[in-house]
């Protein structure tokens, strides 16, 4: 990641990005060739990752991202509207803009690492709260997990206290193969 990026390599960046991917949304196309013809807004764009912790920030995502279409943060705001945007684009060039584009990048383009900034807004433990997050899940689910075992053997011992048949072998069935399905994720 580099330190300071030239307007230059930032056009050649966008100019191949736009030829190389396509957007989910029209008026993200629109937003980046404005972005070319408006070198003063090019130079106070800061190509990054996590934008949404910045002041002022803008992901798009194209068509073969699993991401969020679109979005643009301003302070405490934060909207889908591409057109709202582009009004604040057109109104505040001499603000500082963080983007983030979403785009398949394996192996990482030598051209968007040429151009990738380091977040001076990203919190000091961002990873570490993704990996808690992460861990928090996984618990959550074997929790979830645990409570449905346990909630279907007291089915279990109801049904064998009501002299109910079919509902054990029913239960008894159902609850054999959530530990085979279990037991096969584990492997």
């Amino acid at each position: 990641m580099t330190a300071s990026v030239s307007v230059g390599e930032k056009k050649q960046f966008v100019r191949w990005f736009l030829q190389s991917y396509k957007m989910k949304r029209r008026e993200c196309i629109w937003i980046l060739n404005y972005m070319l013809s408006n070198e003063d807004l090019l130079e106070k764009t800061h190509f990054v990752e996590e934008a949404h912790y910045c002041p002022r920030a803008m992901v798009m995502s194209s068509t073969e991202s699993t991401e969020i279409p679109f979005r643009f943060y301003k302070g405490n705001l934060m909207t889908a509207d591409a057109e709202k945007s582009f009004h604040d684009l057109r109104l505040n060039p001499e603000d500082e803009l963080y983007v983030q584009l979403n785009f398949p990048n394996r192996p990482p383009s030598p051209l968007y690492l040429s151009v990738l900034e380091e977040n001076p807004y990203m919190p000091k433990n961002a990873s570490f709260n993704d990996h808690n997050r992460l861990v928090a899940e996984k618990m959550l689910e074997e929790s979830m997990s645990v409570f449905q075992e346990e909630s279907l053997l007291k089915q279990i011992d109801e049904a064998l206290d009501s002299n109910d048949r079919e509902r054990f072998f029913e239960l008894s069935e159902l609850l054999q193969s959530i530990k085979t399905m279990k037991k096969s994720e584990s492997e």
